[in-house]
């Protein structure tokens, strides 16, 4: 995906704590960007919507719980 998010408003998820140690995500052009909080300028993944929100079911869903 060649959609740029520069100027995108990245957020943390409300559970995070007061740390780092998280991932950033942003919804921007069209796309869903996600990065790691402690290296803002470095790379970050791209999904489309569809992409996002499959991967948000499989995690409400349980489908990424360590068994």
């Amino acid at each position: 995906m060649s959609v740029s998010l520069v100027g995108a408003q990245w957020f943390k998820s409300s559970r995070s704590s007061g740390s780092k140690d998280c991932v950033e995500v942003a919804f921007h052009g069209g796309v869903v960007g996600v990065r790691d909080s402690k290296n803002t300028t470095g790379p970050a993944l791209k999904f489309t919507p569809g992409e996002w929100d499959a991967f948000t079911a499989g995690v409400v869903g349980g489908e990424f719980d360590r068994r």
